[in-house]
């Protein structure tokens, strides 16, 4: 089930990424702009909305063009796999919340009615870290109580683990994406100095053309990096979120088994 998540995250993500790319290749050609110099002006009749809405996208695509596909193309490669990572990560967590109080009751209710195999039954089928730990203590249930919390907290930390996985790919495209534009931006001003060295004059034109094509890939590259930022401070609050839940629940499950007297005869 994880694979087919990521299977499909990535997916979406490379569908976005090849959208964003056919648009950035679909501008308009010398002869379109030709012919449109050559007909006659006519009365706009388009809402203003919808002018600044085309013109906005067309501004940032030819943009995509003029920053260079050999500088542009590695960070949309990189924010494709950022989100990519971000989105099964997010479904993951999803997935692995639980209300602790409902599933503590129920819990209680399966010990009460079936006894230890009965709380088995209700952790399996339950998703999420908080049902895996509580498992693992029921396992070892017949050991003591003490063995039963240094399982929790055992298997607590695996369960964290599984939780933080794909972060620090997460935090490699934060930081590479800048970095890649960065480079990109180097490049372009040794270009443009490489132009005013065969020019032989400090022309305007040269120098603020040259910066202007440099620049768009430390933009872009800050754009990606402050996208992944986003998502990657939301999947941090959300483990935080449920590593409280899982300690604060394992100490209502640890009183509930003294309460039970389970583990306590040895």
């Amino acid at each position: 089930m994880k694979k087919l998540f990521s299977l499909i995250a990535i997916f979406c993500a490379l569908s976005i990424g090849s959208v964003l790319f056919v648009h950035a290749q679909d501008t308009p050609t010398d002869s379109s702009a030709q012919a449109v110099t050559e007909t006659p002006a006519e009365p706009i009749t388009e809402t203003p909305a919808v002018v600044k809405e085309v013109s906005f996208r067309q501004e940032m695509k030819d943009k995509f063009i003029e920053g260079g596909y050999e500088y542009m193309v590695p960070i949309l490669l990189v924010m494709i796999l950022g989100i990519a990572i971000s989105i099964e990560r997010v479904i993951y967590l999803n997935m692995s919340s639980v209300n602790t109080d409902k599933f503590i009751k129920k819990l209680e209710d399966a010990l009460n009615a079936k006894g230890v195999e009965g709380a088995k039954d209700v952790c399996r089928s339950t998703s999420g870290p908080i049902a895996g730990v509580f498992l693992e203590g029921l396992n070892r249930s017949d050991e003591g109580i003490e063995i039963v919390e240094k399982a929790i907290v055992s298997y607590g930390g695996v369960e964290m683990s599984k939780m933080e996985k794909g972060l620090s790919w997460i935090n490699l495209c934060i930081a590479l994406a800048p970095m890649l534009g960065f480079l990109g931006t180097v490049i372009g001003m040794i270009i443009a100095f490489e132009a005013i060295e065969a020019a032989g004059d400090i022309s305007p034109s040269i120098v603020a053309g040259g910066m202007k094509v440099a620049l768009i890939t430390t933009v872009f590259g800050l754009i990606v990096a402050i996208i992944l930022q986003v998502f990657y401070n939301y999947i941090v609050s959300k483990i935080d979120g449920l590593i409280g839940d899982m300690e604060e629940s394992s100490i209502d499950f640890i009183d509930l088994l003294v309460k039970k007297g389970i583990g306590t005869n040895k």
